[in-house]
């Protein structure tokens, strides 16, 4: 019994010691995997924070290939604008002199036609060739040519519609297949920091693309006499050529006609709201141009001084410094030195006040005024018409 025993105790003892052993072999195993899971997920993190680190170093809403997106849609349907305009002046500046002339005459050349070439851009808004762009660079073309690109040949251009104070005119080219196209976006909608892409031809160089953001909005500039009241401020770079073309947000819609470059400043470019051509441009394309209601006055703000010598007891109103001949504010009686107080049962405490009421107005309208003249005040009515120069 006692062998037996031995034996069994044997048995068991062998039995357990490689149970315990199977057990420490799957226990080390298990702590391994866990260490290599926790190994790998130490990797992910980091890599994922690497990943993170480098997506912060990328411009918000800009992806590597947004900005060459945009350009391949927007590009082909931006175009090239030649100008050509004559003038009947000589071209040299001695005989335009009057002291000059006095001793050798005009020589023949009095009224010799003097050509000169422009440049500009513009986009292409419709299949069959209707073209914005801005009034200034066709105006006084005699010939328009259009560069448009894929094509061998320019178009031969027309002038379907124009605006002086806008600053926008609409063109048409004939082609016998259809042409690329941009849609106008909603400028209303922009904020200051929006980036945008300005696509035109600056300095003869065609559809060079600059990238920017919105600067501010609601500019009011004047360039050679043009006032602007409502220019798109930006920082992409615009330069002479690049008048007309389009500035562009990240979804491939134009928000801005690119229309002028402060030249004493870096950074600094404006642009028409798309906003502001959704308003007018069917007008421009079935009428040719946009009419506008008038009295036909030229006005000044009232100062202290002004005020004073005019015996006005307030600083509100603008003074009428020149009356246009046959205006409805000739017909009206007006007079240099009225002052206009109301108009259209609305106060007016500045010229630009008398001009955001006028441009309210329908043409044919009967409107009153109330006008300060000889140290009193009086009524005057006035029939608006249309403005025609």
């Amino acid at each position: 019994m006692n062998f037996f025993n031995s034996k069994r105790n044997v048995f068991l003892y062998t039995i357990t010691t490689i149970a315990l052993a199977v057990l420490f072999s799957l226990g080390a195993v298990t702590l391994y995997n866990q260490k290599q899971e926790n190994s790998l997920s130490v990797e992910q993190n980091r890599q994922t924070s690497v990943q993170a680190d480098k997506a912060s170093f990328t411009l918000p809403g800009l992806g590597p290939n947004t900005i060459s997106n945009i350009v391949d849609k927007a590009g082909p349907a931006v175009v090239k604008i030649e100008t050509t305009s004559q003038t009947s002046s000589s071209n040299d500046p001695y005989f335009n002199d009057p002291f000059f002339q006095q001793f050798f005459g005009n020589m023949g050349l009095e009224n010799q036609p003097r050509v000169t070439q422009g440049l500009g851009s513009g986009f292409i808004i419709s299949k069959d060739g209707y073209i914005l762009t801005n009034e200034h660079v066709i105006d006084g073309a005699t010939d328009i040519q259009v560069l448009v690109s894929g094509y061998d040949n320019s178009f031969s251009a027309k002038v379907v519609g124009k605006d002086y104070d806008l600053d926008l005119a609409i063109l048409k080219i004939e082609s016998k297949k259809d042409l690329p196209t941009l849609k106008l976006g909603d400028s209303n909608q922009v904020k200051s920091g929006d980036w945008v892409v300005a696509i035109g031809n600056p300095l003869g160089l065609d559809h060079t693309v600059t990238v920017g953001v919105i600067s501010a909005k609601e500019r009011p500039v004047e360039v050679e006499n043009r006032q602007y009241k409502n220019l798109l401020q930006t920082d992409a770079s615009i330069n002479p050529g690049n008048s007309g073309g389009p500035l562009i947000n990240l979804q491939g819609e134009v928000i801005g006609i690119n229309t002028a470059v402060n030249a004493s400043a870096q950074g600094i470019g404006f642009a028409i709201p798309s906003s502001t051509v959704t308003d007018v441009l069917q007008e421009l394309m079935s009428k040719g141009k946009i009419s506008r209601p008038w009295i036909g006055v030229y006005m000044q703000p009232v100062t202290k001084e002004l005020a004073d010598y005019f015996g006005l007891p307030t600083q509100n109103g603008a003074i009428v410094t020149s009356v246009i001949t046959n205006s409805p504010a000739a017909k009206a009686g007006l007079q240099r030195g009225d002052v206009i107080l109301e108009f259209n049962k609305k106060k007016v405490t500045s010229p630009n006040d008398l001009q955001e009421a006028v441009a309210k107005v329908k043409i044919g309208e009967k409107v009153s005024a109330l006008i300060w003249r000889n140290k009193k005040t009086s009524y005057v009515t006035l029939n608006i018409t249309e403005k025609t120069t």
